[in-house]
């Protein structure tokens, strides 16, 4: 097994400033309209912000129910500035939800440019509206599920079952070899020239270091012999936590690529990448990202041209 290091690596996503209030929960009154009630809506992905002179994006925290006639599910996020901070999911565009000027941007592309105080309420508002969109049956008999706990349940209306929302834990890792070079690969399955760093889902029974370590092994054939632990990220498209690690491999480790996986995998100098970069031969994850963010840390500043 490969040996553990220690943190910390800061990425966009991952600095709390509300109060979730999971306490507040059990309150069969905390869904409830009043004046401390502020809405956060949601699409598919997408979530309702507005634009700074800076450019920088905040959560729209609307003061009426966004739900019209509807029974989209509210789900309690916390509290923010003393106020009940309620996310609702609502469905494909229609005259009866969506109400004049509101923005709704996809939290994938524009991650990185939300005001800090507001990317966990971003966050979770989107993981839960995948969530509450995706599952509507029970999956043992078919039955339809029934909210609770404010919106953090979901109850089969027959035989009482709950569900819990679902995280996935992957593990992301910027692979360095004994000269201080870094491994990138470009995806069978990714778009034209974009290449990242090596990641994987953990499978049952299968500690974070050990996960790191097979995947690396699967996807290059490289064997790791150090991994460090560098921070997480959530990544809800629709339901990941990104768990972001350093790793070390031999020298002369040669790339053997999994077929149909794989198209392509190199050792990179920073030279030679920012010299890749300069001739577009390649393009990097946005900075959104933990993958970007893994890279940057490597290279020692922003990889840009």
């Amino acid at each position: 097994m490969a040996k553990l290091r220690g943190p910390h690596l800061s990425t966009p996503l991952t600095l709390p400033s509300s109060d979730r209030d999971a306490l507040l929960r059990s309150d069969p009154e905390v869904l409830a309209p009043g004046e401390d009630a502020r809405y956060l809506v949601t699409r598919a992905g997408a979530v309702c912000l507005e634009e700074d002179d800076q450019g920088t994006l905040h959560a729209v925290l609307e003061t009426e129910d966004p739900r019209g006639g509807t029974l989209q599910p509210l789900v309690l996020l916390g509290r923010r500035d003393g106020h009940r901070v309620l996310a609702v999911e609502i469905p494909e565009p229609s005259a009866e939800l969506d109400a004049p000027g509101r923005d709704l941007r996809d939290l994938r592309r524009v991650a990185d440019q939300i005001a800090e105080n507001d990317a966990d309420l971003a966050a979770a508002a989107v993981a839960m509206g995948f969530w509450h969109r995706s599952m509507r049956h029970c999956p043992l008999c078919g039955a339809a599920l029934e909210a609770e706990m404010a919106g953090w349940v979901l109850r089969c209306r027959e035989d009482g079952v709950e569900q819990f929302p679902r995280t996935d834990p992957a593990v992301i890792m910027a692979v360095r070899d004994g000269r201080d070079r870094l491994l990138l690969a470009r995806n069978a399955h990714f778009r034209g020239r974009f290449h990242s760093v090596l990641a994987g889902f953990v499978e049952p029974g299968e500690s974070l270091e050990n996960a790191v370590a097979r995947e690396v092994a699967e996807e290059v054939g490289v064997t790791v012999e150090e991994v460090e632990y560098v921070g997480s990220q959530p990544w809800p498209f629709p339901r990941s936590l990104m768990l972001g690690y350093r790793a070390w491999a031999p020298e002369a480790s040669e790339l053997t690529l999994q077929d149909e996986e794989i198209a392509e995998a190199r050792w990179y100098s920073r030279e030679e990448l920012a010299a890749a970069l300069a001739a577009e031969e390649i393009e990097l994850p946005g900075p959104a990202s933990m993958g970007r963010a893994l890279i940057d840390d490597w290279y020692g500043r922003s990889a840009r041209v």
